[in-house]
């Protein structure tokens, strides 16, 4: 028999959501852990639904987060930080370090302080140089950009006329090691194994890479040219997507919510496979997060901006739905599970063939904010844009697995921040 759960909202009682009340903690795979950490009890914030209308009454009072069984969201640790005592200063002799992690996916230095005369700047580079990135500003407790491969060449490059100082130069407090791509999906495997059976992918994994799309489906990988890998604080992955034509891009809150972790997560474009049938990749442009402009707990969104945006304009853009989301309404969801290239679940078997729409109205954080669907997610595919396959607009931000999984009913989203987009 299907379990029910008491609708907070309205009394009645709602079936199929599977298990009790769709219970959700917050899962973080530590790399050798692997442990779970527990969400915290219902607490209550200021954002509410009115009960004759969902989308008109945002924020009119307030609502109850209902208690949320956090494993079921897209969260992961792809690499391990290590403490580290490099400098290269002004007195120093020597001009660049290096820094290696054995069979590292990627690399990515950490500061604790960069000081710089005018005119001066550091560099962060592959050891071939085909990756390099230039920090010519002074800043303090800062990431530099990853760089793919297990080893990144730091190198301090001082003018003729620069000061003799031991106080000026770079200070390499840490650096996060990217576990191989092997690993990251012998971790994901696991972590679904200890999940089911709520597990996102619902029936046979049947996303594929948007390469094998270009020819069958060019619209849609069209769609997908938006559609970002986060790396957040070295080592933890969600997805995000341009939304508009300004420099705004949105995620979930449970991926991050202040600026200073926007400042602390790359942004990856262009990441996707180079061919169908192979795992080669084309190299992604990188930028950084910038500010946070809205967040929100209960629709589960984080609305920001990246630096250097003139970099990824040319990725294109997506919108928020006009109309409301239809149940049996096909969608696809364009998406980096794993961190891997771009991948589009557009097939579902549970639903016979196209993914649709299973239930138009159904409960996130909070009752009634979701729409949910049998479309295959994955772990660091939170954050990703569910779009309609007749209209190719937003009409739900994914966030949660569960098998339906769910994401934040896009018209929601665009009653709150509508203006800022």
């Amino acid at each position: 028999m299907a379990a029910s759960v008491r609708n907070p909202r309205t009394g009645q009682e709602r079936t199929g959501q599977g298990g009790a009340g769709r219970k959700r903690r917050k899962a973080i795979l530590a790399a050798t852990a692997g442990a779970l950490a527990v969400g915290a009890a219902a607490v209550v914030v200021p954002n509410a639904f009115a009960d004759d209308d969902p989308v008109t009454g945002l924020l009119d009072r307030t609502a109850e987060i209902l208690p949320v069984d956090d494993s079921l969201l897209g969260l992961i640790d792809v690499g391990q930080v290590e403490e580290l005592t490099e400098s290269l200063t002004y007195a120093d002799g020597a001009d660049t370090v290096k820094v290696s992690g054995p069979d590292a996916g990627y690399v990515k230095v950490h500061f604790e302080r960069l000081l710089l005369n005018a005119g001066d700047y550091v560099t962060v580079s592959s050891p071939d140089g085909s990756e390099s990135y230039r920090y010519e500003e002074s800043m303090v407790d800062r990431w530099a950009t990853s760089i793919t491969g297990d080893t990144a060449i730091v190198e301090l490059h001082r003018g003729d006329d620069a000061p003799v100082s031991a106080a000026l130069g770079a200070v390499i407090d840490k650096a996060a090691y990217g576990f191989a791509p092997d690993v990251v999906d012998d971790l994901v495997a696991e972590r679904t194994d200890r999940s089911r059976p709520e597990e996102s992918i619902c029936q046979g994994d049947e996303k594929r890479p948007s390469a094998c799309y270009r020819t069958s489906y060019p619209e849609v990988v069209d769609r997908s040219e938006p559609v970002a890998r986060l790396l957040i604080d070295g080592t933890v992955l969600c997805t995000a997507f341009r939304v508009g034509e300004a420099n705004r891009l949105l995620t979930n809150n449970h991926c991050f919510k202040e600026t200073w972790e926007a400042q602390q997560t790359e942004v990856w474009f262009g990441y996707d496979c180079v061919a169908c049938g192979t795992t080669l990749a084309n190299a992604p442009v990188k930028v950084t997060g910038a500010q946070v402009l809205a967040t929100s707990k209960s629709l589960d969104y984080t609305l920001f901006t990246v630096d250097d945006f003139d970099r990824i304009e040319r990725f294109g853009h997506l919108e928020l739905a006009k109309g409301a989301a239809r149940r049996g309404e096909a969608i696809y969801i364009p998406q980096h599970p794993a961190g891997r290239p771009t991948e589009i679940a557009m097939d579902s078997a549970v639903d016979g063939g196209n993914c649709v729409v299973k239930q138009a109205v159904y409960d996130g954080y909070v009752a009634g904010s979701d729409i949910a669907y049998y479309c295959d997610t994955e772990f660091g595919s939170s954050g990703s844009p569910v779009l309609s396959r007749d209209t190719h607009e937003v009409i739900a931000l994914h966030h949660f697995g569960g098998c339906p999984n769910s994401g934040v009913n896009a018209q929601l989203i665009k009653a709150e921040i509508g203006h800022l987009i």
